[in-house]
């Protein structure tokens, strides 16, 4: 069965409340075992008429948003800019890995949607967020489960995340190489445990996450014997 074609009917159900902000949010490498998790705040405009989205060019390239894990890297890449250039405003935010081992992931995934809405040049006045409510944020919201397959802002919202999440992880992989950062991303293939076998954990590693854990609490076996 196909996914679901993004729409603009969460966002539209906002609108005519006189929301007239409304920032799609969601998340990149939340289950990575290494790097940050990034979040993507995208407002989009919304045209009287649905014709207006077909009659310009740059909101047409919008029509081709989908969630970014239905995406291959390149079609990713060429809607990055276009999302930039259509929306109100767009932003991302990241919390660290350090941020993900001390606070735990899901209230660390907050802490970047709400650095991202932070940095918005627009402030919202309403959220609709793939999977999460923000409690700190005092704005009404909507925790859409596969909200990134049926908004077009989270789609939008995604993206920016994983594209920027994934240029990230590229200059990881210079820093640190040897672990094919720029491959997997950090997420937990069978390259990336061989890696870890080898090599042990890098400074990028989420210490908190069981591979990792598991790893340090094995070398530590082995010292004691």
């Amino acid at each position: 069965m196909p996914a679901p074609i993004p729409s603009l009917a969460f966002e539209r159900a906002l609108w005519v409340r006189q929301l007239a902000h409304v920032a799609g949010v969601d998340e990149a490498g939340r289950g990575a075992w290494a790097g940050p998790v990034v979040a993507g705040a995208v407002i989009l405009p919304h045209p009287r008429r649905v014709k207006e989205w077909w009659t310009d060019a740059a909101l047409r390239d919008l029509a081709r948003a989908r969630d970014s894990k239905l995406l291959s890297p390149a079609q990713r890449d060429a809607l990055f800019e276009p999302i930039r250039t259509v929306a109100l405003a767009a932003a991302t935010g990241a919390a660290s890995h350090e941020e993900i081992d001390a606070l735990g992931i899901v209230p660390a995934t907050r802490l970047a949607m709400q650095r991202a809405l932070a940095a918005l040049t627009i402030p919202p006045d309403a959220l609709v967020i793939d999977a999460l409510t923000l409690p700190a944020i005092q704005l009404p919201q909507q925790a859409i489960i596969r909200g990134d397959q049926l908004a077009l802002s989270i789609a939008c919202a995604s993206i920016l995340a994983k594209v920027t999440r994934d240029r990230q992880l590229r200059e990881l992989d210079v820093q640190f190489p040897g672990y094919g950062f720029a491959q997997h991303k950090g997420y937990g293939t069978a390259a990336h445990r061989a890696a870890l076998e080898n090599l042990g954990a890098s400074p990028a590693h989420r210490v908190s996450f069981a591979p990792i854990k598991n790893l340090a609490a094995t070398e530590l076996g082995k010292v004691g014997e």
